[in-house]
């Protein structure tokens, strides 16, 4: 399937932090988790965004909360670095916006010009070694110690490349409606895409995503009486409904769509877009507020998971993740049992 090209575009991803604390990108609604930061739900779905296409992608910021305008560059590791200086945004009259955010330019102190604050980078460890000598005390002056003796082992086999993590499908998804060409999955689908796409993108940039998740439904329904319903393009329109139901705020239907499809794809023997389902479908899973609800559909997620995780493929590669969702089960778990 084609890609946006994002080296190609003309200007940068357009970022808008706001100071109530939502965010958007390229006009579409940024969610998070209930107890995430917004700056960082932007960046990692920028990070996703990169991870998706496979290079870095450039954005600019306008941090409401922090009062400035930050050029980013982001790339697919998560590494982020500032491409130009940031510029204060006008405040409103009779208002001062102090920096909050993570995104600004730290204060000017006592009227000396700033430097800027790098971003820090993910740090490597160090191939060298430290050796220190213990301090002198009192008493007679201790024997030297010998300098350490070079022990000379069998060459380290390198460890195999991981197979590379696929993004969320709702990343993938959310990079197609910036494309100012949409495409299909396969060419005898891809009129229906175009068309679908088209539409569905122009009901979101025009905030009526109610609208949109109509016709995302009629576009799901006309290709699988035309295609079949297990044909890719079906499926990647239902991926569409999914992320559309996301940003409607109805978690628990994109939830379903996400875990279907994933079901789906893992039975037709594409871990790969299997896992990526996954993704989506545990994005949705921590937006879900109640206890409850949210561990009915943890057990069935994580069951899901589990069974990807343990044949070969990028879900086994990337174990972290499921150690967090069982780790917020956990915490479910000891909310729903205060709460009763």
């Amino acid at each position: 399937m084609s890609r946006l090209s994002f080296e190609k575009r003309r200007a940068p991803v357009q970022v808008r932090v706001s100071a109530a604390g939502t965010a958007s990108v390229a006009g579409a609604p940024v969610l998070r988790a209930p107890d995430e930061d917004i700056h960082d739900a932007v960046l990692g779905h920028l990070r996703d965004l990169a991870t998706s296409h496979g290079s870095p992608i450039r954005a600019t910021i306008h941090d409401d909360a922090a009062g400035c305008l930050v050029p980013l560059e982001i790339s697919p590791d998560g590494t982020t670095r500032m491409t130009g200086e940031p510029t204060r945004l006008p405040a409103a009259p009779g208002t001062v916006q102090p920096p909050r955010g993570v995104f600004g330019p730290p204060p000017v102190m006592g009227g000396a010009a700033a430097e800027p604050t790098p971003v820090r980078r993910p740090g490597a460890a160090s191939g060298t070694v430290n050796f220190r000598k213990p301090k002198p005390g009192p008493g007679p002056e201790p024997a030297p110690e010998p300098a350490p003796e070079l022990v000379l082992g069998p060459k380290p086999v390198p460890e195999a490349e991981p197979e590379p993590i696929p993004p969320s499908r709702f990343d993938a998804i959310a990079e197609e409606m910036l494309a100012e060409v949409p495409v299909g999955e396969t060419a005898d689908g891809a009129p229906v895409w175009t068309a679908a796409l088209g539409r569905v993108g122009d009901a979101v940039r025009d905030g009526e995503v109610e609208r949109a998740a109509e016709m995302a439904s009629r576009a799901v329904a006309k290709a699988s009486r035309a295609l079949g319903p297990r044909h890719p393009e079906v499926l990647h329109l239902r991926e569409l409904s999914a992320y559309i139901a996301y940003l409607t705020g109805d978690p628990a239907r994109a939830f379903d769509l996400s875990l279907d499809l994933a079901r789906k794809r893992a039975e037709s023997g594409d871990p790969s877009a299997a896992y990526g389902n996954v993704r989506s479908a545990a994005t949705a899973w921590r937006v879900v507020g109640d206890a409850e609800q949210a561990l009915r559909m943890g057990r069935e997620l994580i069951d899901v998971w589990t069974a990807l995780a343990s044949q070969p493929g990028p879900a086994a590669s990337d174990p972290r993740p499921l150690e967090s969702a069982h780790t917020r089960m956990a915490r479910l778990t000891a909310r729903a049992a205060a709460e009763a």
